[in-house]
């Protein structure tokens, strides 16, 4: 569970520090735009009161997805706490809980997630932004789903080789 807590921490602490850095000391909410790498990447000022790409903008669902992210990244959190999973699970819940809990942020302070990041490719004009938040979400998602199924192997007490009451029936012990 500390990885997951600490990875959580970072991820999350990372994200705010980006969306203030980019936000407020380059000005983006004014500038709205900036080129980083013509043609590959720039910092495009988008204030997203939906879902993924917008979705569901037009109503007024705040406090609803705050609710939700928050109820998830408990049920994610649980999920870990009870059944550990193996080191990559419980870094994807990390990066998960932390990239929700940092858009959750985000929501309470300015009604909206904080998207700059936009990157463009091949001359194809990329219409969406993104956050930090936003892909540690994503691959805390895929890390879950391929490595949520993983066990950790159980922890064995120091001084403890198994022997005993729960020893395989059938071995004679020496």
């Amino acid at each position: 569970m500390r990885l997951t807590l600490w990875t959580g921490f970072w991820v999350f602490l990372v994200d705010q520090a980006t969306k203030y850095l980019v936000v407020h000391a380059l000005g983006l909410m004014d500038r709205l735009h900036l080129d980083v790498i013509p043609g590959v990447l720039s910092f495009r000022m988008a204030w997203n009161k939906g879902v993924n790409f917008g979705l569901f903008a037009g109503f007024d669902m705040r406090w609803a997805l705050i609710g939700l992210a928050l109820a998830i990244s408990a049920a994610v959190l649980v999920w870990i706490a009870r059944d550990g999973g193996g080191r990559m699970a419980r870094i994807s819940a990390g990066l998960l809980v932390g990239g929700a809990l940092g858009n959750v942020i985000d929501r309470v302070l300015y009604g909206a997630v904080a998207d700059f990041l936009n990157v463009t490719c091949c001359g194809i004009n990329n219409p969406y932004a993104f956050n930090v938040a936003d892909i540690a979400i994503f691959l805390g998602a895929v890390g879950l789903v391929l490595f949520g199924g993983d066990k950790a192997q159980p922890r064995r007490r120091p001084g403890h080789d198994g022997a005993g009451p729960r020893a395989k029936r059938g071995t004679k012990s020496p």
